[in-house]
């Protein structure tokens, strides 16, 4: 359960915060920035153990109300010489409110900025890890919700730094234990660093046990003393078991600019990956990426499905882009999503909305009342909504990955054979034209991929094509200059928000002419043909029918228009209706080619997480999500072959995810 905090007068501005639930403070009486600064950061050898460094990894026990996290990132900020990626990787059973997290700060105007930040991504943090991002993808928090010992064994990466945090140990001695320090420990590499406030004997000697040296240190008043040591075990620690090969950041190519492609090159470019991108069409996002706009919802089921929690870990992490590359009203709005349950089915949430219930309305809640009204519809009817929803413009969100640093895009370039050569990977056309050669090839050309895969994987990927049509119109109050007349009973012409269950309606999206009504899609498996067809305008309007019957009678007129407007685009599923991530080839060099597609109509919710899945993968990196969903994300292929001579497949009609 979220932790109730107590705000005792000790005489500065925000008070000194109380646990009733540990009986113990927060913070020294003397402030916790002191805390801060003195035994972890200097405790670890910080900043100076991480100057000059590509990465570097802080691990932290308790996160608490996230000062040593503030203080970190302002250090990190401060310095030259600091790190390009600093990941954070903290831990904690209890967290607390957004809003005490800010009011913590209250007295130090340093930390204020970045406590703001944090402050508006600490939302729905319900048990599992949540990446939060910031300085343009720079700094990554990790926040793993639950018992360190649990949440750690969902991870799988080398911290370089440790700060050992919590209540006292005669307080909450769960997180002092030796089981904890295990947990940790497999998280350390030898010469680990880790610091911590507490001297008690038996963290001394469970530490010691655990393979780390640990020496006392003079404390920060008032306490005397304070530990300091590092991970030196004098057995060989085993490394963990790992399918993925590490690389270094270098050179990649990625085939495909849509959603997937676009995604990934971002993700590595800020790693410091060079990134060529190449597409067969002439401009990015011209296949499915290329729908008009699409929302981006979280998936719900009564037992909390797979599908439902990887949606929640991708819609997190695609808001955090949307909100730091696009315009809010013109290329994305984040309006929330009424999700009407058309199949008479109840909209259940989950058994943790019970116990977890600020962080379950933060992500979906029944509609009320008012909503449904907004709709037409009954105020019994069986609705949710979404808070953290949106509708997005794809080929806005692919256009502003690959516009940065790093990436060069490179139209009317079909990739049509894979072979290795001696810098890595080399991309050929079908005449047999070098197109790029890099350390590392992503693939992430849609149904294409399966017969790029191909060449170098025995395997043939389970991808299937499946066409679909929207349909668009102008906003009907754009149509005059006055606005309809209204009772106060009466539905507005269209809703105020998107309303999903029975395919989607969009109901005022900025196109160049106007406000834009967008309907559909349609899902006919097997079919690759971009013509429009008329009766799927019609299985467009019955859905609507279904959804929102007032607002379809309304519309009903401009479906029987010859002017009616259409968007055909083929996306490419699997299917589990997840998508596929991993490796498929590796060069004599350790060159390595990689497959991410298969994202079907999920494209804005499973692009950004996928690409950062990825990056974690070849750089060892704190997962962006649990491991055993990690793991439902990724391929599973017999060991990778490496063609002895280069195969040549014909061209396939590109359609990028």
């Amino acid at each position: 359960m979220p932790e109730r905090i107590e705000w005792l007068d000790d005489g500065s501005v925000s008070g000194t915060p109380y646990s009733p639930r540990f009986a113990d403070r927060y913070r020294s009486e003397l402030g916790g920035i002191r805390q801060a600064q003195e035994v972890f950061l200097a405790g670890c050898g910080l900043p100076q153990a991480w100057s000059g460094q590509a990465q570097w990894c802080i691990l932290e026990t308790g996160f608490g109300l996230g000062l040593n996290f503030l203080a970190t990132w302002a250090a990190w900020k401060a310095d030259l010489n600091r790190p390009r990626l600093l990941h954070f990787v903290s831990t904690e059973a209890y967290p607390a409110s957004a809003a005490d997290v800010l009011r913590s700060v209250a007295d130090l105007p340093e930390l204020l900025p970045f406590a703001r930040q944090l402050q508006a991504q600490l939302w729905g943090l319900l048990p599992g890890i949540h990446r939060l991002v910031f300085e343009d993808g720079q700094l990554l928090l990790t926040l793993c919700i639950g018992d360190a010992k649990a949440v750690l064994r969902q991870q799988q990466f080398e911290a370089d730094s440790v700060y050992l945090d919590g209540f006292s140990p005669q307080k909450n001695p769960a997180i002092w234990d030796i089981h904890t320090f295990k947990a940790v420990a497999r998280c350390c590499r030898r010469g680990t660093r880790i610091a911590t406030w507490t001297v008690a004997r038996s963290v001394r000697d469970a530490l010691t046990q655990c393979g780390f040296v640990v020496k006392k240190a003079p404390g920060t008043p008032p306490k005397r003393d304070m530990l300091q040591g590092e991970y030196d075990p004098h057995w060989e620690p085993k490394k963990p078991v790992t399918k993925h090969s590490p690389l270094a950041a270098s050179t990649c190519v990625v085939i495909g600019a849509g959603l997937a492609g676009a995604a990934v090159a971002a993700s590595l470019a800020r790693r410091g990956w060079k990134v060529t991108v190449l597409d067969a069409a002439n401009t990015p996002a011209s296949g499915a990426s290329g729908l008009p706009a699409g929302l981006l919802v979280p998936h719900v089921s009564p037992d909390d499905s797979l599908l439902s929690r990887l949606s929640r870990s991708g819609v997190r992490l695609t808001l955090q882009q949307a909100q730091a590359l696009l315009q809010q009203g013109t290329d994305w709005n984040a309006t929330g999503v009424l999700e009407h349950g058309v199949d008479g089915m109840p909209r259940t949430l989950p058994g943790w909305s019970q116990d977890w219930p600020d962080a379950a309305a933060d992500w979906s809640r029944a509609a009320t009342a008012e909503q449904l009204a907004q709709c037409g519809l009954p105020a019994t009817s069986l609705a949710l909504w979404h808070k953290p929803a949106a509708w997005i413009k794809p080929s806005s969100l692919v256009q502003a990955w690959l516009a940065g640093a790093g990436i060069e895009w490179r139209g009317h370039a079909r990739a049509a054979q894979l072979r290795p050569g001696p810098l890595g990977w080399q991309v050929l056309d079908a005449s047999g034209q070098l197109l790029a050669e890099a350390q590392l090839v992503v693939v992430a050309a849609a149904f294409s991929t399966q017969g790029l895969a191909a060449q170098v994987q025995a395997v043939e990927l389970a991808l299937q094509p499946v066409r679909g049509q929207v349909s668009w119109g102008r906003h009907p109050q754009h149509e005059s200059h006055d606005p309809p007349e209204q009772t106060p009973f009466s539905p507005p012409l269209l809703p105020p928000f998107p309303v999903n269950g029975h395919g989607g309606l969009m109901p005022a999206v900025p196109g160049p002419d106007g406000l834009r009504w967008i309907m559909g899609a349609t899902y006919e498996r097997g079919s690759q043909s971009l013509d429009v067809q008329s009766q799927d305008h019609q299985q467009n309007l019955a859905r609507l029918q279904v959804l929102l019957p007032k607002t379809a009678a309304q519309l009903a007129g401009e479906f029987a228009d010859a002017g009616l407007q259409a968007w055909t685009g083929v996306r490419c599923a699997t299917p589990a209706r997840l998508p596929v991530l991993g490796p498929i080839a590796t060069s004599s060099s350790g060159a390595q080619i990689w497959v991410c597609t298969g994202m079907g109509s999920r494209g804005l919710t499973f692009a950004a997480l996928c690409a950062e899945l990825l990056a974690a993968r070849l750089h060892g990196e704190p997962l962006p999500l649990e491991k055993r969903l990690a793991q439902a994300l990724e391929l599973e292929l017999p060991q990778s072959r490496t063609p002895a001579a280069p195969v040549t497949s014909s061209p396939q009609p590109d359609a990028v995810p």
